[in-house]
């Protein structure tokens, strides 16, 4: 079918049209997006300015913030100017923008989670081969490699979903511009779009989530085998963190895009997507920083300095 697109812009319907709900959503959403940016990108900041945090774990996490921050960032903003202003609409370019955005940085924080776990598996597994192992240019590698098959990712499903004829409802059962209420918009026929969905998403969840399964069964049986408690407790704690973060990103995202649609679902897809697109990126630096003795230490050391400079000022 030839692109007859006429719709020019879109309504984002949002989580609810109750008005009595639209200003505590506001703090809700507002509060979290400030923790999320403070959080992130403070750990950026501790990360590139203690030299003891340069070790290619650090390298990823401080990626991993950064992506955090992206994705939350695509979706975040829109959303508290939507709900401060009571203006939903959104041009079809800032539409597919958006999309681009929220879906690479997601795709990009996959492949990152991936290489996460193969670090821990080269820390855990073979500790003395570690640095000829995880050297500057394979996290490097790891990471640029992460970037790209984000972004061609994204590339392929905005425009895959943008070169859909959309002439009937502009109205977007969503808070941002997803591939499900995009896709029940359309004039033209879906079904070539939600194969793509399904088979590009499954195979860029399930090959990163292989990794990281194959990773952490040699993580478990190297952690099995070591004779003191200490060393299994040690070994563990190095990998409770990135467990805890791979969990609730996956959980989600195979819920949210795997799972059979229905009209019913679409309500319990915005809940789940409030979670994975503006919680899960507020959650990230907690839950590594709360349980690392290091980054702890590292921001002790830069409040310090930052109160040393204050009282230096004054």
């Amino acid at each position: 079918m030839e692109n007859s697109t006429e719709v020019t812009e879109f309504i984002l319907l949002g989580l609810t049209d109750d008005p009595s709900l639209q200003v505590p959503l506001l703090l809700v959403f507002l509060f979290i997006y400030l923790i999320t940016v403070v959080g992130n990108g403070g750990m950026i900041v501790i990360i590139l300015s203690d030299s003891q945090l340069h070790t290619p774990m650090y390298f990823f996490l401080s990626n991993l913030s950064f992506v955090d921050l992206g994705y939350s960032s695509a979706v975040a903003p829109k959303t508290v100017a939507a709900l401060q202003s009571g203006d939903k609409v959104i041009s079809y370019n800032g539409c597919a923008a958006q999309f681009f955005f929220f879906v690479g940085f997601a795709t990009v924080e996959c492949y990152l989670l991936a290489s996460m776990a193969y670090d821990r598996h080269a820390a855990v597994c073979r500790p003395l081969h570690y640095t000829t192992t995880m050297t500057a240019g394979v996290c490097a590698s790891l990471v640029v490699g992460s970037y790209v098959c984000g972004f061609l990712n994204a590339s392929i499903h905005t425009a895959d979903t943008f070169r859909l004829s959309f002439c009937g409802s502009n109205e977007v059962n969503h808070f941002f511009c997803d591939s499900p209420p995009l896709l029940a918009l359309a004039c033209s026929n879906t079904r070539t779009s939600k194969l793509v969905v399904f088979f590009v998403v499954g195979f860029n969840v399930f090959f990163t989530l292989l990794v990281i399964l194959i990773s952490y069964l040699f993580i478990y049986t190297a952690i099995h085998s070591m004779r003191s408690a200490e060393g299994r407790k040690k070994a563990f704690s190095t990998c409770a963190s990135h467990l805890t973060a791979v969990s609730l990103f996956y959980g989600t995202i195979i819920f949210m895009y795997l799972h059979p649609g229905s009209a019913q679902s679409m309500d319990t897809d915005k809940i789940t997507s409030v979670f994975y697109s503006v919680v899960i990126p507020m959650l990230n630096p907690l839950i590594y920083s709360l349980r690392n003795k290091e980054v702890k230490s590292a921001f002790k050391k830069a409040v310090w300095k930052a109160k040393s400079s204050v009282g230096f000022i004054f």
